[in-house]
């Protein structure tokens, strides 16, 4: 894969195969690795949430979600191929989970959530070792979760918890986990789990899955999408016109 700085943040360009075998292989040699995805309110809410910025920055892999950043990435110059969206690639891992024989764990989500998405798991991947699942709602004593998911056995760890909050609590306990791999996938129990449904293709294609959300809860998302859209377009603004250092891509 190829790493970019793009708006000061930065990010893996890959293909989904790519990402996989990338995973796939750290997991096989045990070799720990930190996954998030950046879409464009995380990107915009890291330039004004140190913490948030720490925690995504100091992951092993970061993949583009979103096609407003594929967008603004490549406007800026640099060369991005496909993004690589949380969902798609939560559906990937555990597909790739059941063939490798890596147990997983699911947390996150409200409880009949996080139950119904291991039962979908399980019936879509017979084979695949459901190490554990627990709900998202334990901040009072979030060690006692930690001891739960590493007395598990998993290896691959999956976190539906809202943004800022799941990638400040994988890179608070990451040493303690005992997993080879963590990665945020906020609402994707909530889509396995059919509480929500996902935008169509077409919609994903154009990278209008956040009309779709608008649509689906105008009230609650669209101050959100029009602040944080709006703040995106003025910072690809100002970095084409120089006033942003932004790092061309390099190999790594």
């Amino acid at each position: 894969m190829n790493r970019i700085n793009f708006l000061g943040s930065p990010m893996d360009s890959g293909s989904m195969s790519d990402t996989v075998s990338a995973i796939s292989e750290r997991i096989l040699s045990q070799q720990f690795t930190q996954h998030v995805v950046v879409n464009v309110a995380k990107l915009v809410n890291m330039r004004k949430d140190p913490e948030l910025a720490k925690s995504v920055t100091e992951c092993d892999i970061i993949n583009i979600d979103g096609m407003g950043v594929v967008w603004g990435a490549r406007f800026l110059g640099h060369n991005v191929g496909e993004r690589v969206s949380g969902v798609d690639l939560f559906a990937e891992l555990n597909a790739m989970a059941e063939r490798e024989g890596f147990p997983v764990f699911y947390l996150g989500a409200k409880e009949e959530v996080v139950t119904k998405t291991g039962e979908v798991m399980q019936a879509q991947h017979p084979q695949l070792t459901i190490a554990g699942t627990h709900h998202g709602y334990f901040w009072d004593d979030e060690q006692a979760v930690v001891e739960q998911i590493k007395a598990s056995g998993a290896r691959l760890l999956f976190v539906a918890i809202t943004s800022p909050k799941k990638e400040n609590f994988i890179n608070r306990w990451k040493d303690e986990l005992g997993v080879d791999f963590v990665m945020g996938v906020g609402g994707t129990f909530d889509v396995v789990a059919g509480k929500v449904s996902r935008a169509p293709v077409w919609m994903q294609k154009y990278g209008l899955e956040w009309l779709y959300r608008v649509i689906q809860e105008p009230r609650r998302m669209w101050k959100r999408y029009l602040v944080t859209n709006s703040q995106f377009a003025w910072l690809l603004v100002q970095a084409k016109l120089g006033f942003l250092k932004d790092t061309k891509h390099n190999n790594v």
